[in-house]
């Protein structure tokens, strides 16, 4: 008997854990318009909801884009795969300026943040355990550096 009961106790807990995730990981109906005003000809759209922010990856014009939202819908900032070749020369100035020319770039994304503000994100590595993201204005002025897994 007391077999049944701890079955049935257990069963009620998961199906109620089942439906109060589900509601948790839902995207906000704002930023799915926020992201259709935003980018109307995006392809390839595949939404996540880690309870803090909203991803939407997506491609736009032959680009690989990640675009983030709070959970309220509110946009925060759009990534946009790029390369080193690419970069404006200010900003390929900027790093070989830097203290950390001598590491090797790995990975360059196009930031757009609200106020129109765009910088470009490096991610440099010197060995399997330092790596950071450089941050670049416009201009090439390395503006912010964050310690990366």
């Amino acid at each position: 008997m007391k077999l049944i009961r701890l079955s049935l106790l257990t069963a009620l807990f998961l199906m109620a854990s089942v439906k109060i995730f589900s509601q948790v990981t839902s995207i906000p109906a704002a930023a799915k318009e926020n992201f259709a005003r935003q980018y109307p000809n995006a392809q390839n759209i595949n939404w996540d909801n880690d309870i803090i922010n909203v991803h939407v990856r997506f491609e736009l014009d032959g680009f690989k884009m990640n675009a983030e939202y709070n959970n309220k819908g509110i946009w925060k900032d759009t990534f946009k795969d790029w390369s080193y070749e690419e970069l404006p020369k200010e900003v390929q100035d900027g790093f070989n300026k830097s203290k950390y020319a001598d590491q090797t770039v790995t990975e360059v994304k196009i930031v757009y943040y609200p106020a129109n503000i765009e910088q470009y994100r490096l991610k440099v590595e010197k060995n399997d355990l330092q790596k950071k993201y450089l941050f670049f204005n416009t201009k090439g002025r390395l503006i912010r550096e964050s310690i990366t897994i």
